[in-house]
C-alpha cells in the first residue's frame, strides 16, 4: 500500500512545520497551563467527562479514513473532547454540531431549516484564531462558504479543480510518453485515437461531469459560465462552450470518450484498469495512487488552442464544514480547538498527502509550492494551484455559486445526456439547458438561503 506520509519526509518537514509554527503563522496547539496552588495539595478531583461532539461526512471510504485519523489524533491529544466521527449525510437523524456537506447538497442543506452558525463567529467567540489562506477566499474559489461581507460561513476543508489523469502504461503501450501528454484539446484528440487503435475499449472517462466537462471549461477558456453580476443569469451556450459540447459528443460516438455517470463513476473505472485517462477533481491522486494497480500520472486540464484568452483559470470548490446553529457554548468551544487543530502547519501538511485537497493554512501552501521532499505526493495539488492562479480572473472566469443551486446541475446533465444519446444536437442541448434554467425549471433557480450574491469584476 502506498505509503501516503512517509516517516522520513516527515522528519525532514518537521524544522520547517516548527519554524513557521514558531513564527506564529498558525499557532500549534498546547493544552492550557495548569495553575499552581500554595500549600497542601488538594485532593485530586474526579476528571470530568468529555465534551463529545460529532463530525458527520460523505467524503467515502478512501478519505473517510484519512479523516479518521485526524480526529484520533486530536482526540488523543485533547482528552477533555472527544470528536465522533461517523459517514453519514447530515439529514438523517439529529444534526450533528459539525457536518461535513457536498457541494451538490449545498443548497438542500441551506434549504433545510436547520440553522448553522457563521465558522468566523464560532472561532471569534472562542477566542481561536482563523488564518486562511488567500486561495480560499480568492475569486477563482465557488463563493458559497462567504457571506456578503466575505467572511467564512463554513471551512472550506475539500477543494479541489479538474486535471487530467492517466495510466503511464496504457499510454506508452499505444506511443505515447509522459513528455509527449498534450495540454489542449486537439492535442488529446490524437492520443485518444492511438489508444483506440492500440486496443483500448475506454481510452478517456470522466468524473462529475457537470463541473468538470461543463463549468471548469467555461472558465478554464475564459467563457462566462453566468452573466448579469449580482442578477446572475446561466450563459452556457457560448460559441466555445457548443464547439466544446460537440467535441465530447464526437468523441462519445467515436468511443473515445465513455460516460458511465454524473457523479464520480468514472474514478472506479480509471482506476481499475478500465480506461486509460480521467477527467476529475485533483483530490482523487492519493486515492487514484494508493488503489491503482499502474503507474498513475498527472497532467493539466485540457483547453481549447484557439478560444481567446485560454488558458484562463479553473475553479476551486468542494464540501465544506458547516456548525449547527443553538448548541452550548461548550461545544462550540470544542469545535473552534478542532479546527484550529485541523489546521494546524503539520495537520494541514498531511491532509494535503493523504487526501489530496487544496490548502487552507499558510503552512500547507508554503509546503505544497516549495517542498521537494513530497514532489510526486503534491503533484496533483501543484498542478492544481498552477491552473486556478494561471491569470488573473476576468469577468467571464470568476467562480460563481450558481451551479450549486437546485436544479442547476441536474439539467445541465440531463441535456448533455440527451446529446450523448443523439436526441438533439449540441447547440440546441444547450439552448434547452438556458431556456429551463432561466425559466426556473422545478426551482432550479431560487436563491439559496443565507447565499451572497454572485461575485462579478
Amino acid at each position: 500500500m502506498y505509503p501516503s506520509f512517509q516517516k522520513g519526509c516527515r522528519k525532514r518537514l518537521l524544522p520547517l512545520l516548527a519554524a513557521l509554527a514558531a513564527a506564529s503563522v498558525l499557532p500549534a496547539l498546547a493544552a492550557p497551563p495548569a495553575s499552581k496552588k500554595s500549600g497542601t495539595p488538594a485532593a485530586p478531583a474526579r476528571a470530568a467527562q468529555p465534551v463529545e461532539i460529532e463530525l458527520s461526512h460523505a467524503l467515502g471510504a478512501d478519505k473517510g479514513a484519512q479523516l479518521q485519523h485526524l480526529v484520533e489524533q486530536f482526540n488523543k491529544a485533547n482528552p477533555s473532547i472527544r470528536v465522533t466521527l461517523s459517514e453519514r449525510n447530515w439529514s438523517l437523524g439529529a444534526q450533528p454540531l459539525m457536518s461535513i456537506v457536498a457541494e451538490s447538497d449545498e443548497a438542500n442543506f441551506l434549504a433545510s431549516g436547520k440553522r448553522f452558525k457563521p465558522l468566523w463567529q464560532v472561532m471569534k467567540d472562542a477566542r481561536e484564531p482563523l488564518a486562511i489562506v488567500k486561495t480560499a477566499s480568492a475569486p477563482m474559489m465557488v463563493p458559497s462558504v462567504l457571506d456578503a461581507a466575505g467572511r467564512l460561513q463554513a471551512l472550506p476543508v475539500a477543494l479541489s479543480t479538474p486535471v487530467v489523469f492517466y495510466n503511464r502504461e496504457a499510454l506508452e503501450a499505444a506511443g505515447v510518453s509522459a513528455a509527449q501528454v498534450p495540454a489542449h484539446w486537439n492535442g488529446w484528440q490524437e492520443v485518444l485515437g492511438k489508444l483506440r487503435a492500440a486496443g483500448q475499449s475506454c481510452p478517456m472517462t470522466v468524473s462529475e461531469a457537470v463541473p468538470t466537462l461543463l463549468e471548469n471549461a467555461s472558465a478554464w477558456n475564459n467563457q462566462a459560465f453566468v452573466t448579469g453580476g449580482k442578477q446572475e443569469q446561466i450563459a452556457v451556450n457560448g460559441l466555445i462552450q457548443v464547439k466544446h459540447l460537440a467535441k465530447m459528443n464526437t468523441w462519445y460516438k467515436a468511443q473515445y470518450l465513455r460516460y458511465f455517470g454524473r457523479a464520480d463513476e468514472g474514478e472506479a473505472k480509471f482506476a481499475q484498469g478500465e480506461c486509460a485517462v480521467l477527467l476529475a477533481p485533483s483530490d482523487a491522486w492519493p486515492t487514484l495512487r494508493r488503489g491503482a494497480g499502474f503507474t498513475v500520472g498527472v497532467a493539466s486540464y485540457p483547453y481549447h488552442d484557439d478560444a481567446y484568452g485560454a488558458p484562463q483559470n479553473t475553479w476551486a470548490d468542494g464540501p465544506a464544514l458547516w456548525v449547527a446553529a443553538g448548541r452550548p457554548a461548550a461545544e462550540y468551544k470544542a469545535a473552534a480547538r478542532f479546527i484550529r487543530f485541523w489546521l494546524t502547519p503539520e495537520n494541514q501538511v498531511e491532509w494535503q498527502v493523504k487526501a489530496g485537497y487544496l490548502p487552507l493554512g499558510p503552512a500547507g501552501l508554503l509546503v505544497t509550492q516549495t517542498s521537494r521532499l513530497l514532489s510526486e505526493e503534491l503533484a496533483a495539488l501543484r498542478l492544481a494551484l498552477a491552473q486556478l492562479t494561471h491569470k488573473p480572473v476576468t469577468a467571464s472566469s470568476y467562480a460563481t455559486a450558481f451551479g450549486h443551486r437546485p436544479g442547476v446541475r441536474r439539467v445541465l446533465a440531463e441535456e448533455m445526456e440527451a446529446v450523448f444519446a443523439d436526441q438533439k444536437p449540441p447547440k440546441q442541448g444547450l439552448d434547452d439547458a438556458v431556456q429551463r434554467i432561466r425559466a426556473g425549471e422545478q426551482g432550479c433557480c431560487r436563491p439559496l438561503a443565507a447565499m451572497p450574491p454572485g461575485r462579478a469584476n
